[in-house]
């Protein structure tokens, strides 16, 4: 059930931004390198190249350092060489009378003394003796000391179980005292971590991150830990929660384009009112009124629909609809009971293969294609769509052959001719694409698409003045249509960011898209990204939360969160400590 008939362009533009993330993220002085959205996004949930140059920086494991981000973190500010006494020592702190009698410098040494108990009593994991010892510093101590705070809290987090309550507290001390007192902010994050508060969790370990100018991996991976975490529970809190609703016009436009025309089904002469409901939401359906075809096929199959076989078309048209709203298990129960009703519905087939693809088990989507085949062997939408899925999995030479093969049964559906080019290319037969793009414009002269996509190739190769004319054609022919697909727009603004580095051509082709279809996600997408880079970092987190709103499925509305988060904990920490702006620039610029 494929939308398009190239990576998504949401995707292409993060891609982008992960190539050129130091360009994209500077912005005014916002860093971001390690710590920075796109790098987060690009980094949660995938591996490849970048996961074996993690592992090749490994180094062979150590004993645990004050140096180390997670332990044993308790330090000396100005070390002494002091002898430590046994913790064991019986202490007996001085009465208020004799605290108040001690000069200055001597209520410092006790506190240091105090202190020094505490941390032998740590290195034997007496972490109840040593947090009593820390009190007696903090106690005595003529001024606080964020280390004695900090050293405190280390206690409690080595607690069973750990008092985390008690970690943020002292952290909090410590850092009104030293806001950039790394080691106070990792702890506290842990804790935050620890009792759900994952976005002050992530506000702290970015913080880490930043003010060690990115060289701590624990931090990095720490934010990402805790974002994939935040993002995963958000999305299904938001998915249950969130009332249905369709994609943007453009989404939902090019999906159903993705399917050949059915002739309208027979009703008789004297239909039942389910009969004539159904083909009020078909006519719907054909003229792109997608809001009436949803309420239309919903009461539909309210009435009394005639045969079997007209049902069964309104379950597959309102398990269509349940599909791109986000429903996939209502999606699946109305198309199989679809099935049920025709077992040749080979249409309702083909989508629940989609949707065994959507849950993560091809080996299912393939057993759906496999037996609509068996029920109608000339379908070809059957190969167009199990080439789709081919694609999807990176296997270009099995899904060019399935293309082949749709066209073959019906060179009339443009799609088919689009994306055999495409997995030409992807496969690497460069002249073969373009020969294959040449045939296509040829035989479609009147249709946007094969302007759009060849354009989208012409793109990636960097012949960026031919992209850019291939996606004003395809502009001009929308204009044909009311309302257009906006996709074109889009990629033309991103062609002319990555040739021209003109961000504000590119903004106008966003918001032009924008105002044609409000809920393009696409363009959403494009100008977050184009405000990050501009240092707008207000506007670039709106961007992403309404990227978020129009997220369809979990996967794509974890990676908008992402984004958004990511963004918005560093403008929290711009704001925390303004004075880093312009060294993070040239740490960045360095990079």
């Amino acid at each position: 059930m494929a939308s398009e008939t190239s990576p998504g362009i949401v995707d292409r533009v993060q891609r982008f931004v992960e190539e050129h993330k130091t360009a994209i993220l500077i912005g005014t002085g916002v860093a971001v390198a390690l710590g920075g959205a796109a790098y987060l996004a690009s980094t949660s949930g995938h591996g490849g190249d970048r996961d074996k140059k993690k592992k090749s920086l490994k180094t062979p494991k150590k004993r645990k350092s004050v140096k180390d981000a997670d332990g044993p973190i308790l330090e000396e500010r100005k070390p002494k060489a002091e002898k430590v006494p046994e913790p064991e020592e019986e202490v007996v702190p001085p009465t208020p009378e004799e605290l108040a009698a001690m000069s200055l410098e001597e209520k410092t040494n006790l506190a240091a003394s105090y202190k020094s108990k505490g941390n032998a009593a740590y290195s034997t994991k007496k972490f109840d003796v040593a947090a009593g010892l820390y009190t007696l510093a903090i106690d005595v101590s003529p001024k606080p000391e964020p280390v004695y705070y900090s050293n405190r809290a280390a206690c409690y987090v080595n607690m069973t179980p750990p008092k985390h309550e008690l970690v943020v507290q002292d952290c909090d001390e410590a850092l009104k005292l030293d806001p950039t007192y790394v080691k106070a902010l990792n702890r506290r994050a842990m804790a935050l971590e620890g009792l759900h508060r994952y976005i002050e969790a992530l506000r702290d370990f970015t913080a880490a991150t930043i003010l060690e100018k990115f060289t701590n991996q624990n931090a990095a991976q720490s934010v990402e830990r805790v974002l994939k975490k935040f993002t995963a529970e958000k999305s299904v809190e938001i998915l249950q929660t969130r009332e249905p609703r369709l994609p943007s016009f453009t989404f939902v436009s090019a999906y159903f384009a993705a399917f050949r025309t059915r002739p309208l089904p027979s009703v008789g002469d004297s239909p039942t009112t389910g009969d004539s409901t159904l083909l009020l939401a078909l006519e719907a359906l054909a003229a792109e009124d997608y809001p009436h075809a949803v309420s239309f096929v919903n009461e539909a199959l309210t009435q009394e629909i005639s045969s079997d076989a007209n049902r069964a078309e309104a379950l597959n048209l309102r398990g269509t609809f349940k599909f791109l709203t986000g429903d996939v298990d209502g999606a699946k129960s109305d198309l199989q009971e679809s099935i049920r009703l025709v077992p040749s519905f080979t249409q309702s087939l083909v989508k629940v293969a989609s949707v065994h693809m959507e849950q993560g088990d091809p080996v299912k989507a393939f057993e759906c294609f496999d037996e609509a085949i068996r029920q109608n062997t000339n379908d070809p939408d059957i190969y167009y769509h199990r080439g789709q899925v081919l694609f999807i999995m990176n296997e270009f030479a099995d899904a060019a052959e399935n293309y082949t093969k749709s066209t073959e049964l019906d060179d009339t559906f443009v799609f088919s001719h689009i994306q055999l080019a495409v997995a030409q290319y992807k496969g690497g037969d460069l002249a073969k694409s373009m020969a294959t793009f040449r045939r296509t414009l040829k035989a479609f002269p009147t249709r946007s698409e094969p302007h759009n996509y060849y354009g989208e190739l012409l793109l990636d190769q960097g012949r960026f003045s031919e992209a850019v004319e291939k996606f004003d054609r395809a502009v001009e022919l929308e204009k044909e249509k009311s309302p257009p697909n906006v996709l074109s727009i889009v990629n033309k603004g991103l062609a002319l960011y990555q040739w021209k580095q003109d961000i504000g051509a590119a903004e106008r082709c966003c918001n032009e898209a924008l105002r044609l279809d409000p809920e393009c996600e696409a363009a959403v997408a494009t100008l977050a990204q184009l405000n990050l880079q501009q240092g707008k970092i207000e506007k670039a987190v709106e961007m992403f939360a309404r990227q978020a709103e129009l997220a369809r499925s979990e996967p794509e509305l974890a990676s908008a969160l992402t984004y958004q988060y990511a963004t918005a904990a560093q403008m929290e920490f711009m704001k925390n400590y303004p004075s880093m702006a312009a060294e993070l620039s040239a740490i960045a610029q360095n990079m």
